[in-house]
């Protein structure tokens, strides 16, 4: 939609004239996230530095039926900030302050726009860790973190973002600014708002401040690699790991594809002629880390794997842990347009999961590699072609529907942390039936009667 010269002058008074984008070479770095494929220009991009301005943009969206995309680095891939209607992006990565890191209460207090890494970065000074770790953490900011509910890296024996997040400041599509939770680890007064509002995905209201818990930092990490002959070898493994009640901080897996690539742009030594790699992590007291780690690279071994190593030191542990999150821009050499997907099954569904996408890959002749999360189960088959091909690009639609709908059959999900957004939204009643997704647009329109928060995404 067109928005009037008085809107933007009302937007200007707002958030003051330097807030307010409206160049087409402007508008054009929003009109998409990490997300390829999908793209739609912005009328306006906006960016406000307080919840008092968040307040009035909102209320003057309402008034006048314009849609709002809250937006915070874009690095998210389900398309959940591509503006799908036009309107206004709502750009919150000026709101960057820090505004309290407790030692004695385990928390932490942020505006939205405060990158991953940063807060993770100030609880460590403090002694304490932040335990969310999605793979996007040095760009990918907290508030885009709870709107998506983000994963991790740490998510098997830590959770997930939703696991810690204790209150929020959130302002609704009228201008009323509510806060849910707030301080406390135990809270059950009335509906849980701040479990509903963390993944909602920018559709019911914008979060304008996040009240996050924290932890202690561990006192020692330690990782290691396994290498299998195959994925089957190597998810025989990690149900022996869970069955000997030992819970990892880390415990990823790389398929053969994967392996490759990660050596090729990373140069760690990788063993290329493995069908996988599992590497597994702990973190904690010392004496525990080091008898985990023997206990796992034992585990490893019974099952049948090719070698196991153990981290000698800090530096390559950090090696090790980059080996996983490189995964993407590893692949990303091997063609021009990479789509990177997200399902999660049963694990003992794993490697059957990874045949079945193998399977897909060759029928449709796509390059499809997976690495992920093995020990929650979260899968990530990414998909290397040329985008001009424009018929490789509908086989690999086609493919990835066949994959979600695989997920589903295997008690699975189509999203296991990238979220719904656009790119998911055709899929979600499949998953959730028509009941719940009913109930969803309900919720939605209880939210913002007037539909304008992120138009084409959930509840719409």
């Amino acid at each position: 939609m067109k928005l009037s010269a008085g809107v933007f002058d009302t937007l200007a008074e707002i958030v003051g004239a330097n807030g307010v984008r409206r160049a087409p070479g402007e508008l054009a770095a929003y009109s998409r996230d990490a997300t390829p494929l999908f793209r739609a220009m912005p009328d306006a991009v906006v960016f406000p530095r307080t919840t008092g301005e968040v307040a009035e943009v909102l209320k003057l969206a309402t008034a006048h039926r314009i849609p709002v995309v809250p937006r915070g680095a874009g690095s998210n891939l389900c398309a959940g900030t591509v503006p799908l209607a036009g309107g206004i992006v709502l750009a919150l990565t000026r709101m960057t302050r820090i505004l309290e890191v407790s030692g004695a209460e385990l928390l932490a207090r942020v505006q939205p726009g405060v990158t991953t890494a940063r807060l993770a970065d100030a609880a460590a000074v403090e002694g304490l860790l932040y335990a969310p770790d999605p793979g996007s953490r040095v760009t990918s900011t907290v508030g885009g973190n709870v709107a998506t509910c983000a994963g991790g890296l740490r998510g098997l024996k830590y959770g997930v973002t939703r696991n810690y997040v204790l209150g929020l400041e959130a302002v609704l599509p009228t201008g009323e600014v509510i806060r849910t939770g707030g301080r406390l680890w135990k809270d059950v007064a009335g509906y849980d708002l701040t479990r509903l509002l963390t993944g909602s995905e920018g559709t019911l209201a914008v979060l304008t401040e996040l009240t996050v818990a924290l932890l202690p930092q561990p006192a020692e990490v330690g990782t290691g690699v396994a290498y299998f002959a195959s994925l089957a070898d190597a998810c025989r493994a990690v149900a022996a790991i869970i069955s000997a009640g030992i819970v990892p901080a880390t415990l990823e897996f790389l398929d053969q594809k994967c392996i490759s690539a990660v050596d090729d742009y990373a140069k760690l030594d990788l063993r290329r002629d493995a069908g996988a790699l599992l590497l597994f992590g702990d973190d904690g007291p010392i004496e525990v880390v080091a008898g985990n780690l023997v206990r796992l690279r034992k585990i490893c071994a019974d099952a049948g794997a090719l070698e196991v190593t153990l981290a000698e030191n800090i530096a390559r542990s950090d090696a090790l842990l980059a080996a996983r999150r490189c995964s993407l821009p590893a692949l990303s050499r091997l063609g021009s347009l990479t789509i990177l997907e997200d399902v999660t099954v049963p694990r003992p569904r794993l490697a059957e999961m990874v045949e079945r996408i193998d399977e897909i890959a060759l029928r449709f002749g796509l390059l499809i590699a997976t690495f992920g999360h093995a020990g929650d189960g979260n899968l990530h088959p990414t998909c290397v072609l040329d985008p001009e091909d424009t018929d490789a690009v509908e086989r690999a639609h086609k493919a990835f529907a066949e994959i979600f709908s695989t997920a589903l059959r295997f008690d699975g999900t189509i999203t296991g942390e990238h979220g719904v957004g656009a790119a998911k939204l055709p899929y979600l009643a499949e998953r959730l039936g028509a009941d719940q997704i009913r109930l969803l647009r309900r919720i939605k329109t209880a939210f913002d009667p007037a539909g304008i928060l992120n138009p084409g995404k959930v509840g719409s």
